[in-house]
């Protein structure tokens, strides 16, 4: 390919577009592989094209051009499957737990007034350990790390506040079911 900065000759460009020919399609369905959706398979491998044009003057000729598309797609692919990673809110996992409960429902209201009161009722560094972990999904380590305490400390105060919650919400045992069966 051509290194001399914007000057494209035709042959570079015919190059360029014979190996998008050759590997557009195989390249698409490899990213579909992964993602799952063909348009984000598309633009996963448009977008490495566009890199490889972009970066062809620095590309050495000697290289295996196929294993640098594909492991240029894997990688897009992994990067666009964590990012497009969704995560389930508390609110919406608690709807799907129970049956897709009416939020309007009495009963599904009186239990969510109750956990949220469970759950306030809690010691503070209880509270803040439990949330990192409940609501924020945050790994133990993490937790110490951030709350700059000891890993074994968030462990017991986890503990802690399952007891508590347990206790606190044991009247509601039965709503819970009735909610699930659904």
């Amino acid at each position: 390919m051509n290194s001399e900065g914007d000057r494209v000759d035709k042959e570079e460009l015919n190059d360029f577009e014979g190996l998008f020919r050759d590997y557009f399609q195989p390249l698409c369905a490899y990213a579909f592989k992964y993602t799952k959706d063909f348009d984000s398979a598309k633009e996963i491998v448009h977008t490495v094209f566009v890199k490889v044009w972009e970066k062809r003057a620095s590309i050495e000729k000697d290289q295996n051009i196929r294993s640098y598309l594909y492991t240029s797609v894997y990688n897009r692919c992994l990067n666009h499957l964590r990012d497009s990673k969704k995560t389930v809110e508390f609110d919406d996992y608690h709807k799907e737990s129970m049956g897709q409960a009416d939020p309007d429902n009495l009963e599904t209201q009186e239990l969510q007034a109750k956990i949220d009161a469970a759950i306030q009722s809690l010691p503070d560094r209880c509270r803040e350990v439990f949330i990192l972990s409940r609501y924020e999904e945050l790994k133990y380590a993490k937790i110490a790390e951030r709350l700059e305490i000891s890993v074994k400390t968030v462990e017991v105060q986890i503990s802690k506040a399952l007891k508590i919650l347990r206790e606190n919400l044991a009247d509601f045992l039965t709503i819970i079911l009735i909610l699930l069966i659904r």
